[in-house]
């Protein structure tokens, strides 16, 4: 479809979409998108839009209103905003772009978890792949294709995981977070023997205070949180596909003693483990 907006070159193309209640359901999904020449003087300005917006400049230059705060934003860039919240954009001299509104169930917690560490105009050292996908979404519409909605929703993960998995331009966030990941390493491969606070914070370089900020900020849970979920988890794994005895399975996941792992094991998932297994 041509646009019709004012300062928007008659050039432009955009397509809105209307997802199915399985896509609703289960899906990222775009709503709409677009290739837009934005000419000079072109201003939008809104109070909210249900949606998130991505775009790409491709050429020129604009400016951002967002969160109390005005960005210069250069070609080469993405901006990745919460439209549910007040946003505007503008140009002097205008710019070329290719954007996509999408929403979907964990839309706003992959929103979170990119702009918490790269924030909300960022760039890539490698673009093109990202790229390739936004422009994929586009040209099943612009080119008439049948729609499939787990294609267009795999698109749009594999956008927000190439930005997951990007550096961000702090390298101190980007340490916490590798911090934390090796951390997890660490405890996944030595779980079954004592682990205490002490040994995984020097193996972090932290001192106890900012490992357990850090983690936590990290993963959602503190390091002895994480510790037990990874023994129950594997106790569970253990009643349900071997014939060890509780006693084995008790020292096998780390435990002192029978005592504290059928407590821990009750209190954490409301039955004892032979319980648990005899329930099966």
């Amino acid at each position: 479809m041509k646009s019709c907006e004012e300062f928007v070159s008659a050039k432009s193309n955009y397509y809105v979409y209307s997802p199915s209640m399985n896509a609703l359901e289960m899906f990222f999904y775009p709503l709409y998108t677009g290739h837009f020449i934005y000419e000079g003087g072109y201003c939008l300005k809104r109070a909210s839009y249900d949606s998130f917006l991505l775009m790409y400049i491709q050429n020129g230059s604009l400016l951002l209103e967002y969160d109390r705060k005005i960005v210069p934003i250069a070609a080469g860039n993405f901006v990745l905003i919460d439209c549910y919240n007040p946003h505007a954009y503008r140009s002097a001299t205008g710019w070329e772009s290719i954007w996509c509104h999408f929403d979907g169930p964990t839309a706003r917690a992959h929103y979170t978890a990119i702009t918490a560490h790269l924030g909300n105009v960022f760039s890539m050292t490698d673009s093109y792949p990202v790229l390739q996908k936004l422009e994929g979404i586009f040209t099943v519409f612009h080119s008439g294709s049948i729609v499939k909605e787990a294609l267009l929703s795999k698109y749009l993960t594999d956008i927000l995981t190439s930005f997951l998995l990007s550096s961000p331009s702090s390298p101190q966030v980007c340490d916490h977070s590798h911090t934390a990941g090796r951390i997890v390493s660490y405890i996944n491969e030595h779980f079954a023997r004592n682990i205490t606070l002490e040994e995984l914070s020097k193996t972090a370089g932290l001192s106890q205070y900012h490992f357990i900020r850090i983690f936590k900020k990290e993963t959602g849970f503190t390091p002895h949180e994480y510790l037990i979920n990874t023994r129950m988890n594997t106790a569970k794994y253990l009643l349900k596909n071997s014939r060890l005895s509780v006693k084995d399975i008790c020292f096998n996941t780390g435990f002192s003693c029978e005592s504290v792992f059928c407590s821990a094991f009750k209190k954490k998932l409301g039955s004892t483990p032979a319980e648990y297994r005899a329930n099966l």
